[in-house]
Parts: C-alpha cells; sequence; structure tokens
C-alpha cells in the first residue's frame, strides 16, 4: 500500500488572469478548485496510473470538509484527522499571456503536538513491511520542524520506505531520518546546500552527500531542463517531453506519484524514468492541481529520452 501524508493541505484555487497587472483590477477569464496539498496531489495522480494509495491528512472546517467530499469523490480513501480552525486556501494565478504561475499560499491552522502524535500512531499501525510512505508539503504551524524526521524513522521501523519531498528546515532536518528517497527541485537542493549548483556535475555532487548521509535515491527535478536521477553507482539525465503548459502547480507531486507507484509495482529504472518525465509533462498540461488522464501519459513515453551523467 502507499500511504499519503498531507499535513497541511488546501484548497487549491485556480484562476487565469492574462497581462496580470500589479495595482490595476484584474479580471479572471477561467477559474477552478481542486482538492490539494502535495500529498492530496500525489493521491491524485496514483489512481490515474491505475494504483491505489490512502491519504492522511489534517483538516478543519467547511473548506476541510470541502476537501473530504472531493477525495471520496475521486475514490480515495482517507485516514482524516480533525482540527480547530479552517483548512487553508490557496490562490494559483496562471498568466497565460506572459506565461507565469504565481503562487499566494495561506499559511493554515494550528495543529497540536496531541493530533500530530495520533496521527502518526495511526500509521504506524497499519503499515505492513514494504509499504510506501510519501511525505510532501509543508509543515502546519504547531509542528516542530523535525516532524518529518521523526515519521520518517517510525515508519521505516515499521518496513515502510519513505519518499520525501519538502523544502526549508523540514527538509533538512527530515533527512535526519534518512528517507529512502529524496526528490527536491534544483531550487530545493541549492537552498538546501546553500550555494548555486550551476552545473550537472556539481547538482550529482550535492546528490551524492546526501546518499552518503543514508538516503538511497535521490531524484533532482529541473522543470524543463528535465531531471537527474541518482544513486550511489549511477547518475541518469532524462529529458521530458515538449509539450505546452498550462499549469506548473503540481508537476513535482505528479513525479513523486509516478516514483511511489513505481516502487509498489516494481519497475525497472528505465520504466520508472519514463513513467516519470511522462506523468510531469501531462500534468503541467492539465490546468490547475487536476490530474493528468492516463492515456495523454502514455501518449508521451515515447518522447522520453536519457542517457548516462
Amino acid at each position: 500500500m502507499i500511504y499519503t501524508v498531507t499535513l497541511n493541505p488546501a484548497l487549491d484555487k485556480t484562476v487565469e488572469v492574462k497581462s496580470l497587472r500589479v495595482d490595476q483590477v484584474n479580471r479572471v477569464s477561467a477559474l477552478r478548485v481542486d482538492a490539494g496539498g502535495k500529498g492530496i496531489n500525489v493521491s491524485k495522480v496514483i489512481a490515474k496510473l491505475g494504483g491505489e494509495s490512502k491519504a492522511l491528512t489534517i483538516l478543519g472546517g467547511n473548506t476541510g470538509k470541502a476537501i473530504s467530499s472531493a477525495l471520496d469523490s475521486a475514490g480515495i480513501p482517507c485516514l482524516t484527522f480533525n482540527v480547530a480552525g479552517e483548512t487553508r486556501t490557496n490562490l494559483k494565478v496562471v498568466d497565460p499571456e506572459l506565461k507565469t504561475n504565481t503562487d499566494i499560499n495561506e499559511p493554515g491552522p494550528v495543529v497540536d503536538p496531541a493530533t500530530l502524535d495520533s496521527a502518526l500512531w495511526s500509521l504506524s499501525s497499519i503499515i505492513d513491511p514494504g509499504d510506501i510512505v510519501v511525505l510532501s508539503g509543508s509543515l502546519p504551524k504547531g509542528a516542530p520542524e523535525a516532524t518529518y524526521a521523526t515519521w520518517t524513522a517510525v515508519c521505516q521501523k515499521h518496513g515502510a520506505r519513505v519518499l520525501l519531498d519538502a523544502d526549508g528546515e523540514a527538509f533538512k532536518l527530515g533527512l535526519g531520518g534518512k528517507p529512502y528517497l529524496v526528490k527536491p527541485n534544483i531550487d530545493e537542493l541549492e537552498r538546501l546546500v546553500g550555494h548555486s549548483l550551476p552545473d550537472q556535475q556539481s547538482v550529482i555532487a550535492a546528490a551524492r552527500d546526501l546518499i552518503q548521509n543514508g538516503v538511497q535515491r535521490v531524484v533532482v527535478s529541473m522543470g524543463g531542463d528535465g531531471a537527474l536521477f541518482i544513486t550511489e553507482s549511477e547518475a541518469i539525465r532524462a529529458h521530458s517531453p515538449k509539450v505546452k503548459v498550462s499549469s506548473t502547480v503540481g508537476a513535482g507531486d505528479s513525479v513523486v506519484a509516478s516514483l511511489a507507484f513505481a516502487l509498489a509495482t516494481h519497475m525497472s529504472t528505465e520504466d520508472t524514468i519514463v513513467l516519470a518525465m511522462a506523468t510531469g509533462a501531462a500534468n503541467v498540461m492539465s490546468e490547475g492541481t487536476q490530474a493528468a488522464e492516463l492515456s495523454v501519459i502514455d501518449s508521451l513515453k515515447d518522447q522520453v529520452t536519457f542517457e548516462t551523467a
């Protein structure tokens, strides 16, 4: 089983504004609302791939009810914990003319330590050896910065493989739990190491430092420049299919979803890379944070190329 963990979920409101102008009235030309948060996005993509996952999340208020209803409609089983206050709403502004994507994210409600402890205990009690746990996204207010390190260590103690996709201190400290796989984008990896990584070899070297400290696999996404798939013994540079970009929101989550699905189904390295790159490309073609259809993903697989880095 794949478990996704979203401790700071959101209702994603995506609006299209043509030629966004600051300090002026702007008109919305299109709008859609999706259940969001990085782990929830991962679960949505896994479902499209034909896989199964269970989404653990913390919800509050009417916004939380809307997210729960959306996940139920999508056939994604949930392990939900309630919190006082209102689950956040995140605004995604897409400008098709300027070709920009702007995120305006609310902080979300405060989550007390007892709720986090209850959620972790519940998850650890149902994990079987060989399960996959995806920890992704920002931490809610009230959560210790080392939350992901704690969750990673507990889940892996019970035999699960943990995929970590986070940023900042949550990512830095989360590495202390020695997750099986991490998927930073290039900006997140540069923030982690504290300096720019101007070329492919410097990215590989930074990833190998993580591997020396206990991570087994590192996938570095680089937007339109593709991705690097790195282990202790090999590094592979993959190139994305060229597609028309509708929204980049959730693109990284779709890659994480494909990595989790590939692990769960015992895919080869080559098939994993092809699936990850095709899924990422398909999802940037989709509006908002909706998951791309499997038929679109399959149609892009032949366009994925890769070579030894």
